[in-house]
């Protein structure tokens, strides 16, 4: 293997002089990466405020401000400032300390320093940038086996590792005995488990009692002597619906949790600031004890990696989620759309009190996000429900297996009976 380059040995060297385990935690890959400053990004952020600047490729107008097409800036009540320019690699410094920002008034518990958060293009870009650095190819993603489609396509087909699923519940809880397992038997080593919550299919967070027991044993790993990286995904953050249930993010536990443990948060404007086209996620990591230098080694390497593959987050996309934060009617708009899925999410519930579904299928616990899953009782098949769903019923939804995932969130709350009866309806005639 060729040696690091240096910027990837002085990274390197933050991490190991902070904590050796975080240098430890990173896959080949990630230990090969860094943020080129050295190179044309360097040397333009050098140049920034140079009167005379040919440094970046971009096309300027003689006044300076960048060169635009009127077609387009016509639809903009933005300065071309805000719109045009690339966005600075790691994303815009105001977008990336206010979303830090952000994260700690969402998550009071959170105690410690975390890092600035990296800007990544929307949670499935930060996944992967995730995979990119902790995951070798043939290690395991440890995870629960109810979780998106697309974790198959980022890490296993697009990365080499392996996913290694187990049981999310057990009579109708999460299944804690099994992740305590695969999380604390056998001989210390390297683990990397992805969390989803709430999770996307089921439409499950953690009670406040269960999120307790899952810190103890990611404690009870570490004190065990298992280094262990935890990726959270916390695409539908803020979306609880009852009370008892964990309402902050497990980053929040997390973070300051053992010199051992390495949370990585990932999170974005996609579902929280309802802006799924957008494309502006964020990455951000914390460790009990990790000091400023250790922070700025993995920010500048999930940066390394945001250049090397989609070079940076649109400008325009940051500036929207920027000014959304900044506005004085942000909490109440986020408040009323909150208040729109609450309202669904109640009423499935009460629909499906009724006890003629009972013969044809089961909900799985849900009480968050945007989903709830229903399992079809044998012999039906939830694939040729979902068929005849579209085909009979102008219905879509789903199909995970002997699963039905029903999405409460794109149905108006008035046309929610009618999805459930048109389901019922499916199950009878098949």
């Amino acid at each position: 293997m060729p040696p690091y380059h240096p910027l990837a040995e002085e990274l390197n060297r933050e991490l190991m002089d902070c904590n050796p385990v975080l240098f430890d935690l990173l896959s080949r890959r990630g230990k090969e990466m860094y943020f080129p400053r050295e190179g044309i990004i360097g040397q333009t952020m050098e140049a920034e405020d140079t009167r005379l600047n040919a440094t970046i490729g971009i096309a300027v107008e003689d006044d300076r401000s960048p060169m635009r097409l009127p077609t387009i800036q016509k639809l903009l009540n933005l300065p071309p400032k805000d719109v045009y320019p690339y966005g600075a690699t790691a994303g815009l410094p105001a977008v990336r300390q206010t979303w830090q920002d952000e994260i700690r008034r969402k998550n009071p518990a959170l105690k410690g320093r975390i890092s600035l958060p990296v800007c990544v293009n929307g949670l499935t870009h930060g996944l992967s940038v995730a995979g990119y650095l902790f995951l070798d190819e043939g290690e395991r993603l440890l995870l629960p086996d109810m979780f998106w489609e697309n974790y198959d396509m980022i890490f296993e087909r697009g990365q080499g590792a392996v996913l290694a699923p187990f049981r999310t519940f057990h009579d109708g809880a999460l299944d804690l005995k099994t992740m305590r397992k695969n999380l604390t038997e056998d001989k210390p080593r390297k683990r990397v488990l992805a969390l989803n919550f709430p999770n996307n299919p089921s439409g499950y967070s953690p009670t406040l009692k269960e999120a307790e027991k899952i810190v103890a044993i990611l404690r009870e790993s570490a004190e065990k002597g298992n280094s262990l990286v935890v990726i959270l995904d916390d695409a539908y953050f803020g979306f609880v619906y009852e009370e008892g249930i964990l309402k902050e993010s497990l980053f929040a536990r997390f973070a300051d949790l053992h010199e051992r443990i390495l949370a990585v948060k990932i999170d974005g404007a996609s579902k929280e600031h309802f802006g799924w086209g957008l494309r502006v996620g964020f990455m951000t990591f914390a460790s009990k004890g990790i000091s400023a230098d250790a922070c700025h080694g993995l920010e500048e390497k999930a940066a390394g990696v945001v250049r090397g593959t989609i070079s940076n987050v649109s400008h325009l996309s940051q500036t929207l989620v920027y000014l959304a934060c900044l506005s004085k009617t942000h909490a109440q708009e986020k408040q009323e759309t909150y208040d729109v899925l609450h309202a669904r999410y109640l009423r499935v519930k009460e629909i499906l009190k009724d006890k003629k579904f009972a013969q044809y299928f089961t909900p799985l616990p849900f009480n968050a996000g945007y989903f709830l899953c229903l399992k079809m009782h044998p012999p039906l098949d939830a694939n040729a429900i979902r068929r005849r769903l579209y085909m009979e019923f102008d219905t879509g939804v789903i199909a995970v297996g002997d699963l039905i995932r029903v999405a409460f969130s794109s149905v108006p709350e008035k046309d929610l009976p009618k999805v459930f009866e048109n389901i019922l309806s499916a199950c009878v005639r098949s």
